[in-house]
């Protein structure tokens, strides 16, 4: 059966092997130009007549910023004016730097969808270009989380008001074989996750993905879309679906499991690994669905319950503690299912987690949905392209590359868009 697809990890190590690119001055240039390509295709809601500062001036200026660190609309402004002269060069910026409330209230106007869909393509453009110069195939399953985000800083409580408004919700839907969030949709204060997850996986092409997610969105429709749509799924089970959990704990006894253990087949996989002073070992036990299995007859294309088992022992202390959980899925390989599990965290800690340390969102105020949706698009754009670079960049973490942008700017920026120059590479790597 075809494990999970990790082309970033494949990526990196060819890309880290090979070294630095020998950077050329036509690769940004070519590069710049397939970027700026993509705002122009957005539409300008505003009036006609009205407008001081292009749409694709603002969005630039915007991205350009958040490469250099910058997290909120006033420290767009004062990127844009400490770096108008050298913004000259390829903008006209015929009304000079726009104040911050106008950065905010134009991406406020911006259509959200529009800003998505343009960017996704661009960041999945760029990475097939990557995949043939690396003559990389798309081999295994391709995994899709499904998992949503608080926005801490987005809300707010007054004294003298006893009504709270609650930080803005988003529902991302990441892509962990590419690393790139291809869904951010704002959840409305009177719904919650599970509708707006069913909108956008039934517009998606799930054919020879795996859809991950946690028990919030264990549900018959859910996974029937899933199923209706191509796809395989690695879902939770807990106190949501009672007796879900019931059979579940049922049927993994401890002679059960011993007995799984022992047949040593496609049904156990187990890993052991030490990190942080403990012993980490998973094990990972898969049971098929049996056809007079009333509980499970009308979730489609089930086949297994999966028993995860993760032991930690601390080397200094010897205290040791075990977690168990449930999940259920459409695949019957216990490794599969194994990679899919440890892949699922890979959008708490390579997106969200990121979101928050790196690029700075908890510091971000605004209240209004659209322009912190939109800003954070950008967020994402900016945090796919300085992963790619990651490797061709000496490793440095997300958050240096971007302080190294405050402090040699043109220069950082020229190697980050040779990284995506398919010709750079080929020649990075025949150099190698």
């Amino acid at each position: 059966m075809a494990k999970i697809n990790h082309f970033i990890v494949s990526y990196r190590e060819s890309m880290v092997q090979a070294g630095l690119p020998d950077v050329s001055a036509n690769a940004p240039k070519a590069v710049m130009r397939r970027f700026l390509s993509v705002f122009k295709e957005i539409n300008d809601k505003r009036l006609e007549g009205m407008v001081d500062y292009p749409l694709e001036e603002v969005i630039l200026i915007t991205f350009l910023a958040v490469l250099g660190n910058a997290a909120t609309w006033n420290e767009i402004e004062r990127f844009g004016k400490a770096k108008e002269k050298w913004l000259k060069k390829f903008l006209k910026l015929r009304n000079g730097i726009p104040s911050h409330d106008t950065f905010r209230r134009v991406f406020g106007l911006i259509d959200k969808d529009e800003l998505q869909d343009a960017t996704v393509q661009f960041l999945l453009a760029n990475l097939q270009e990557i995949k043939r110069s690396l003559k990389i195939k798309d081999n295994g399953l391709r995994q899709i989380c499904i998992d949503g985000k608080e926005q801490r800083g987005t809300g707010r409580k007054y004294a003298y008001d006893e009504e709270k408004i609650r930080n803005l919700q988003t529902l991302h839907v990441y892509d962990a074989t590419n690393e790139i969030c291809l869904y951010s949709e704002a959840i409305n204060e009177k719904t919650n996750e599970i509708p707006v997850a069913r909108d956008i996986l039934k517009r998606m092409d799930l054919k020879g993905c795996v859809v991950t997610f946690d028990a919030l969105h264990t549900q018959k429709e859910t996974i029937g879309i899933i199923a209706d749509r191509k796809g395989d799924y690695v879902g939770g089970l807990k106190g949501n679906q009672p007796c879900l959990q019931q059979e579940a704990e049922a049927m993994f006894t401890d002679k059960e499991l011993k007995k799984i253990r022992e047949k040593k087949g496609t049904d156990f996989y187990e890993t052991t690994e030490k990190s942080h002073n403990q012993v980490e070992r998973r094990r990972i036990y898969t049971k098929k669905v049996k056809k007079n299995q009333i509980v499970f007859l009308e979730w489609k294309k089930l086949k297994c319950i999966v028993c995860y088992e993760k032991h930690i022992t601390n080397v200094i202390s010897g205290k040791e503690t075990t977690e168990i959980r449930y999940y259920m899925t459409s695949l019957t390989d216990a490794e599969t299912v194994a990679e899919a599990i440890r892949g699922h965290w890979g959008v708490e800690n390579k997106l969200h987690w990121h979101l928050d340390y790196s690029m700075g969102e908890d510091d971000n105020s605004t209240m209004d949905k659209t322009a912190f949706n939109n800003l954070s698009l950008i967020n994402k754009m900016v945090l796919s392209l300085c992963k790619l670079a990651q490797p061709m960049m000496g490793n440095r973490s997300i958050r240096v590359i971007r302080k190294e942008f405050g402090w040699a700017y043109e220069d950082c920026l020229t190697n980050l868009l040779s990284c995506f120059d398919a010709e750079t590479i080929r020649r990075t790597l025949e150099n190698a």
